[in-house]
C-alpha cells in the first residue's frame, strides 16, 4: 500500500497493509486510529477463554502498528481502543479476513484465502454479458435450504446442491444477499460489521472460495451484495472507533440512516480506501463476477432525498471507485440499486457517468406489479404502466429486477400481488413472466419465486419447498424452467437490447382489450409474444408483423403441462402469413412465436 495514497483516497489495496497479517513467527497487526490514545492488541484461543495483550505503537500518521509472535492463524483478536473521548472500547478489525459467530465480536486472524482456484477458463472468457443471458437468481444462502434439523448449511454442502439447482432451472448467475459479516440476522447482511470477512456462518474465507469455483465449474457466475453506504451500530465495529466520528459523520441529520445505521463519511479519503479496497477485495480474493452495490440512491443525494439536492463528495467517491474497479476487474459486473432517475447512472465515468453497468429498473418493477394487483376492468385503464418504460429504457443498461424487496414487509411475494383469488394467480403469473421475459432488460429474480411462492420472505427459515407437492406450484415451476430455457436459447431475449430497432410494439394501441404485443429481433432469431391480461377468451387478435414470413408457436402460457386448459400439441407447425396475424388467447394468457421473415 502507498501510504500516501490512502490518505488521499486514492488506493484498492489497503486491506494489504492494514489488518492481520499471519508469518511463520507470528502475526503483524496495523489499524487506522488517528485519535486513539492507545490501541492494545487483545488475542484470545477459540475455546479456552484465555487471552494475551499485546502494544502498538504509532507509525504513519493516524496508524499503529504492532507484532504479536506466536500469534497463529486461526487465533481471535480485537483492538482495545483507549479513545480520545476517555472510552476504552474492543473493536472488531475493520480490516479482518474473519470473524467470530454471532453473537461473538471478535476477529479471527486468517490472511488472505489460499484456495487452488480451477476456473482459469471460466474467469479467461468472462463478459459483462451485455450481448449474452444474463438470469440472476437473487438468494439468501441461509434461508435458501435449511438441513432437516433446521441448522444452516455450510458453504461445502451449498457447494454441491446450488450449481445444479441453477443450472437445472435455466440460471445464469447467482446473486447473494451480503456476505460480509453481520451481527442481526434481522437485517440480511445489510448492516456489516466485518466489510473483508466472509460471514462465520456458513464456514471460512477458503470454503467460500470453494463454493464460487464450484458455481463457475457449472457455468454459473457469482454476484455479491456490497454495502457501500452505511454500517452497524453494534459497538465492537466501525462507531466511534477511535473515540469520535471517524467512519461516519459527526452530525445525527446526516451520519444516521434511516435503518438506524451509520452513514460513513465518503469525503475522507481513507474511507475511500477502505470501502474500494473492500470491494476490490471481493472481486480480486473470491473470484466474484459483480457487485450489485446497495441503496446507491444515498450515494446520489443526501439520505436519498433529492430534494436535499445531490452529495458530492459520495458521487466522487462513486465515479472513482468505479473507475478503479473497472480497470482492475474489466469483465466484472457493476450493478447499481438506484430508485432514482438520476442521469447516465450506467455511463463509463469518462462520458460522464457514474460507471455501473447495468441498474435494477425499480420503475418497471413497481408499475408492472401495479398493473398486475388490478382487476381486469381496472387495467384497461392502466396499460401505460405496461408501456411507459419502454419511453426511458434507452437512457441506461437495465436490469428487471422481483428481488427480495418486492417479498417482505407486507408487500406479499410476487404470486400473492396477482389480482383474484388462488387459483387464477398461477396464470396471471405464468403470463407475468413471459411478459418480463420478452421485455428488454436483463432479469433477476427472488429464491421461492420460481415456483409460486406465497410466504414472504423470513430469513430464520428455509423457503417452502414443500409446496412443489402441489400440483400447481409444480407447474408453474416447470413453466418457469421451460420460459428460462426459450430464453437462454434465442438471442431475440438478449442481444443487441440497447439498439431500439430490435425492439417493437406490435400493438399497444387497444388497451380496452386487455392485450398488446412485443417483437424482439436478435442477431440469429425474432420472436414475438401476444398477451391477454383479461379475464376472456381473446379471440381474433389481430396483429401485422413487419413484413411476410413463417411463424411458429414455441410456448404458450395456457399449456395443460402447466396448469392451463389448453392442450399442448405434439408438433408445432410453422404457419404462412403475408404479414397479419390472427390469434385466440385465453384469459390471462401469452403465447410466444418465433417468426422468420421472408428473404427478399
Amino acid at each position: 500500500m502507498e501510504i500516501q495514497g490512502f490518505y488521499t483516497g486514492k488506493i484498492f489495496d489497503a486491506d494489504t497493509f492494514f489488518g492481520a497479517h499471519p508469518g511463520d513467527s507470528g502475526t503483524h497487526f496495523a489499524v487506522w486510529a488517528p485519535s486513539a490514545r492507545d490501541v492494545k492488541i487483545i488475542t484470545s484461543g477459540l475455546s479456552d477463554g484465555s487471552w494475551a495483550e499485546w502494544p502498538m505503537h504509532r507509525s504513519y500518521s493516524g496508524c499503529w502498528e504492532g507484532d504479536a509472535p506466536g500469534v497463529a492463524k486461526g487465533t481471535c483478536y480485537q483492538y482495545r481502543v483507549f479513545g480520545a473521548d476517555g472510552s476504552v472500547v474492543d473493536h472488531c478489525d475493520p480490516y479482518g479476513t474473519a470473524m467470530t459467530l454471532r453473537p461473538d465480536g471478535r476477529s479471527i486472524v486468517w490472511g488472505t484465502p489460499r484456495h487452488g482456484w480451477t476456473d482459469d477458463a471460466w474467469m479467461a472468457a468472462r463478459t459483462k454479458n451485455f450481448d449474452a443471458p444474463l438470469n440472476i437468481y437473487e438468494a439468501q444462502a441461509g434461508s435458501w435450504r435449511c438441513r432437516e434439523d433446521g441448522t444452516l448449511y455450510t458453504y461445502a454442502e451449498l457447494a454441491k446442491i446450488l450449481p445444479p439447482y441453477l443450472k437445472e432451472n435455466g440460471y445464469t448467475h447467482l446473486e447473494l444477499m451480503p456476505l460480509s459479516e453481520y451481527p442481526f440476522d434481522g437485517s440480511w447482511g445489510y448492516q456489516t460489521t466485518g466489510f473483508f470477512a466472509p460471514t462465520s456462518r456458513y464456514g471460512t474465507p477458503d470454503e467460500l472460495c470453494a463454493f464460487v469455483d464450484a458455481c463457475h465449474g457449472a457455468g454459473i457466475g457469482v454476484i455479491l451484495d456490497f454495502v457501500p453506504v452505511h454500517f452497524a451500530v453494534d459497538s465492537y465495529g466501525l462507531k466511534r472507533f477511535d473515540g469520535t466520528a471517524l467512519y461516519e459523520y459527526p452530525a445525527a441529520a446526516v451520519g444516521e440512516s434511516e435503518w438506524g445505521s451509520c452513514n460513513f463519511m465518503h469525503s475522507r479519503g481513507e474511507i475511500r480506501c477502505f470501502l474500494q479496497s473492500a470491494a476490490d477485495y471481493w472481486l480480486r480474493v473470491f473470484h466474484a463476477d459483480g457487485l450489485r452495490m446497495d441503496a446507491v440512491s444515498r450515494l446520489i443525494y443526501w439520505q436519498g432525498d433529492p430534494a436535499r439536492g445531490v452529495n458530492g463528495s459520495t458521487l466522487e467517491f462513486l465515479r472513482n471507485m468505479n473507475q478503479g474497479l473497472q480497470k482492475r476487474h474489466p469483465t466484472a459486473m457493476l450493478i447499481a440499486e438506484d430508485s432514482t432517475d438520476y442521469n447516465k447512472v450506467t455511463a463509463p465515468v469518462e462520458y460522464g457517468g457514474l460507471g455501473f453497468d447495468y441498474k435494477w429498473d425499480l420503475g418497471w418493477m413497481n408499475d408492472t406489479l401495479d398493473y398486475f394487483k388490478k382487476s381486469p376492468a381496472e387495467r384497461r385503464q392502466n396499460l401505460n404502466k405496461l408501456t411507459f418504460s419502454m419511453m426511458y429504457f434507452w437512457r441506461e443498461h437495465y436490469i428487471l429486477p422481483f428481488s427480495h424487496d418486492e417479498n417482505v414487509h407486507g408487500k406479499a411475494t410476487i404470486l400473492q400481488k396477482m389480482y383474484g383469488d388462488y387459483a387464477i394467480k398461477f396464470p396471471q403469473g405464468r403470463a407475468l413472466y413471459l411478459y418480463m421475459a420478452v421485455h428488454p432488460g436483463k432479469k433477476l429474480d427472488f429464491m421461492g419465486n420460481e415456483f409460486g411462492q406465497l410466504r414472504e420472505y423470513d430469513e430464520s427459515r428455509p423457503q417452502d419447498w414443500e409446496m412443489l407437492r402441489y400440483p400447481n406450484h409444480d407447474a408453474f415451476a416447470h413453466f418457469r424452467r421451460a420460459l428460462n430455457g426459450i430464453y437462454l436459447q434465442y438471442d431475440a431475449f438478449w442481444c443487441g437490447e440497447l439498439n431500439p430497432e430490435r425492439f417493437c410494439w406490435l400493438d399497444c394501441d387497444h388497451p380496452e382489450k386487455n392485450a398488446c404485443a412485443i417483437l424482439r429481433r436478435g442477431r440469429q432469431s425474432v420472436v414475438f409474444a401476444a398477451f391477454n391480461f383479461g379475464d376472456e377468451v381473446l379471440e381474433d387478435y389481430e396483429l401485422t408483423l413487419p413484413a411476410a414470413g413463417h411463424y411458429t408457436l414455441i410456448l404458450d402460457t395456457d399449456w395443460q403441462p402447466w396448469g392451463g386448459s389448453t392442450p399442448r400439441p405434439g408438433v408445432l407447425p410453422a404457419l404462412r402469413t403475408r404479414g397479419t396475424v390472427r390469434l385466440t388467447l385465453a384469459p390471462f394468457s401469452g403465447q410466444l412465436y418465433l417468426w422468420q421473415e421472408d428473404k427478399r
